[in-house]
C-alpha cells in the first residue's frame, strides 16, 4: 500500500511523550518539565507522602495527501492521568508501588477513515472514550533483584519494547503489528489492559520477564471484539472466560549507562546494546483463517461459514537495540534497532511482522534532548488468508483483492525540550 501523509503532533502537560507505544508512563520525568512546577507546594507535599501525580496530553493532526481511501485531515488526542504511591513513604512498607492510570481519548483515526491500512499511523489514536487503563501493585523481593506485579496491566509497557522504536509515531513501532492483528482485540496493550501477574528477575546484565494474563480484554468474539465492548468502554470488563495469555521474555543488556549519572559522565566503556528473545502463547480457540468445521474452504458455497476452531496460538519474537557509534564526549550517538516476529499461518491474519530503523541522538548542535529517526515496518499476510482469496477467485466470486504485504517508512524528529531559541 502506498501512502503519503503529513503530520503535526503537539504535546503538553506535566510529563510529555508520544510514540508508537501510546502514552508511556514517565515516572522519572525531570522537575523542569512539569507544566505547573511545584503547583504551589502541592507536588512537594504529595511527594513527601509517597504520592506522585502525572498528567500527560498528546494532540495530533494528521492528513492524507495521496493514496489510501480518500484525502483529508483528522485530529486525535489522548490524555493520561496516573497516580503512583510509594508504599515505603505512604505506609512504611519497603519495596512496594501502587500504580493507577486512566485515559481520556478523543478524535478520529486517520487510518480508519482515510487510509485503510493495517499498520496505523498514530500510536495514540483509539476509539473515543474515558476509561481506566492500568491498576496494579508491584512488590520488590530478594534484595530488589526480583519484583512481582499483580493487577490490571498493559503489556506494551514492558514486553516486546524496543528503545529505538520509541521515538516513532506509527502504532507498529510500539505494540507490533503481529499481536495487534492476531490476538483477541489486539491483546492487552494500549488502550486496553488485562488482569494478570508478572514476575521480573534481574542478575547482572540478564533480565527475565514472565507473565500470565487474561487474553481478551473486552471479552467478546474474535471477529467482533472492539475496544468499547460492554464494560470495556470504561475499563471494567475483567473477562476470565476466553483463555490465558502466557508471555516469556529473556533480556541481555551490555554497556548500559548508570541511570543516575549525567549524560557526559555516564558514557560506558563500549557501545550500549540490549537483546531480547521472547514468546507468547494463548490457550484460547482461534478461528481458522481458511477452513470451516467440516474442512471445507470458507469460500465454498457448501460451507457452513463457521470457521474451524484451532486450539491455541503462539508467536516467537526478538528485539535488538545496538548503538553503532557514539561521540567521544557528549551524548551524540547513532543506533540501530530491529524487531522480527513470527506466528502460525493457519489461524492468523499476519504471520510475519518486522520493524527496524536508525536513530541519531543530538542531530543538531546544542539539541541534547533531540532525536532524528528513520524507521520502517513490514507486515506479511498469512498463507491461509491468501489461500482463502484464491478459493474465492476460483469459485467465481468476482474481483478478489490479493493482499501480500504492507510496508511503511517514517522519518521523524523528536524533541523533548520545548525551548528552540
Amino acid at each position: 500500500m502506498r501512502r503519503l501523509a503529513f503530520a503535526c503532533s503537539l504535546l503538553g502537560g506535566a510529563a510529555m511523550l508520544a510514540s508508537g507505544q501510546g502514552m508511556a508512563q514517565a515516572a522519572d520525568t525531570p522537575p523542569q518539565t512539569n507544566l505547573l512546577g511545584d503547583a504551589g507546594g502541592v507536588r512537594s507535599a504529595l511527594a513527601a507522602h509517597g504520592v506522585t501525580v502525572l498528567l500527560t496530553d498528546a494532540e495530533e493532526v494528521f492528513g492524507n495527501a495521496s493514496g489510501g481511501m480518500r484525502r483529508g485531515a483528522t485530529y486525535d488526542a489522548a490524555s493520561t492521568l496516573t497516580v503512583q504511591v510509594d508504599s515505603a513513604k505512604a505506609f512504611g512498607w519497603d519495596g512496594g508501588q501502587v500504580n493507577v492510570s486512566a485515559l481520556q481519548l478523543r478524535g478520529r483515526s486517520l487510518s480508519q477513515y482515510y487510509l485503510g491500512d493495517l499498520q496505523t499511523v498514530s500510536g495514540i489514536s483509539a476509539t473515543p472514550t474515558t476509561r481506566l487503563w492500568e491498576a496494579w501493585y508491584q512488590q520488590q523481593i530478594v534484595a530488589g533483584q526480583v519484583d512481582v506485579r499483580v493487577g490490571l496491566q498493559s503489556l506494551d509497557q514492558e514486553f516486546m519494547v524496543s528503545q529505538g522504536a520509541a521515538v516513532f509515531l506509527n502504532t507498529a513501532m510500539g505494540w507490533p503489528m503481529l499481536p495487534t492483528a492476531d490476538l483477541y482485540a489486539g491483546g492487552p496493550a494500549y488502550p486496553l489492559a488485562s488482569l494478570g501477574a508478572r514476575v521480573k528477575a534481574q542478575l547482572g546484565g540478564f533480565t527475565l520477564l514472565a507473565g500470565a494474563y487474561q487474553d481478551n480484554p473486552p471479552g467478546g468474539p474474535f471477529a467482533a471484539d472492539g475496544q468499547v465492548r460492554g464494560a470495556a468502554r470504561w475499563g471494567g470488563n475483567f473477562n476470565l472466560r476466553t483463555g490465558a495469555l502466557l508471555v516469556l521474555e529473556a533480556q541481555y543488556a551490555v554497556n548500559q549507562p548508570e541511570p543516575t549519572a549525567t549524560a557526559t559522565a555516564s558514557a560506558p566503556h563500549g557501545l550500549p546494546a540490549s537483546y531480547k528473545l521472547g514468546m507468547w502463547f494463548d490457550s484460547a480457540r482461534y478461528p481458522d483463517a481458511r477452513y470451516d468445521r467440516a474442512g471445507l474452504s470458507l469460500a465454498n458455497p457448501l460451507s457452513s461459514g463457521q470457521p474451524r476452531g484451532d486450539r491455541g496460538n503462539f508467536s516467537l519474537y526478538a528485539v535488538a537495540d545496538q548503538t553503532i557509534w557514539q561521540a567521544a564526549e557528549g551524548p551524540m550517538a547513532l543506533a540501530v534497532f530491529l524487531r522480527p516476529m513470527l506466528a502460525p499461518s493457519d489461524r492468523n491474519q499476519i504471520d510475519l511482522s518486522v520493524n527496524g530503523g536508525l536513530t541519531l541522538k543530538v542531530p543538531l548542535p546544542g539539541r541534547d534532548d533531540d532525536t532524528l529517526g528513520l524507521g520502517f515496518g513490514l507486515a506479511r499476510v498469512s498463507n491461509a488468508v491468501l489461500g482463502l482469496a484464491q478459493d474465492m477467485a476460483g469459485l467465481g466470486a468476482g474481483y478478489v483483492p490479493r493482499r501480500g504485504a504492507e510496508s511503511f517508512a517514517e522519518l521523524t524528529y523528536q524533541s523533548l525540550s520545548g525551548r528552540f531559541i
